[in-house]
């Protein structure tokens, strides 16, 4: 088990710094806990962002059925990345969307290289590759269950997973 240091409620509703333990899965990390206005609050911008970046295909919030919007530590995670690379580094949203998209999701989930030639998120450098509507290898994912989603919400791993396709060449 590791812990990292992550926005809790307590119950109290008070928001305050904690330990959250998670399994070597993220499992913790993934868990749907926020609605949309309380992440809103937590992350101090507003609803229409949040549903803006869901729009754009920077995030995949979990829905229930009733078609609310619930978010995990790591999708906080993921947007604090997104306002750091807004504010700090001036990279716009179509920028964002061309880094996620650089993310090798075919070397991680070892998509087939038959596959890779008919995948838009292979030949897109426009878009994370979570944003198609996959009709090959990884059809039957949820992507926002896939590993590329869940295990790539942070900026250093993100970083870290496109130094390393030059590091192969």
């Amino acid at each position: 088990m590791m812990a990292k240091n992550l926005i809790f409620i307590n119950t109290n509703k008070q928001k305050g710094l904690g330990k959250w333990n998670m399994n070597e899965n993220n499992e913790s990390l993934n868990t749907p806990l926020f609605s949309i206005s309380t992440a809103a609050k937590l992350l101090n911008i507003s609803v229409h962002t949040l549903r803006m970046y869901e729009k754009e295909g920077l995030i995949l919030p979990y829905k229930k059925e009733t078609n609310h919007r619930l978010y995990s530590h790591s999708d906080i995670e993921r947007i604090k990345c997104i306002r750091r690379a807004i504010n700090e580094s001036k990279i716009s949203i179509a920028g964002i969307k061309t880094i996620y998209s650089l993310v090798p999701c075919y070397e991680i989930i070892k998509c087939p290289k038959e596959n890779r030639n008919s995948c838009g998120a292979y030949s897109s450098h426009s878009s994370p590759c979570w944003t198609f509507n996959h009709k090959d290898y990884c059809e039957k994912l949820k992507c926002r269950d896939c590993v590329v989603y869940k295990n790539y919400f942070e900026c250093k791993e993100i970083k870290e997973s496109i130094i390393s396709l030059f590091k192969e060449k």
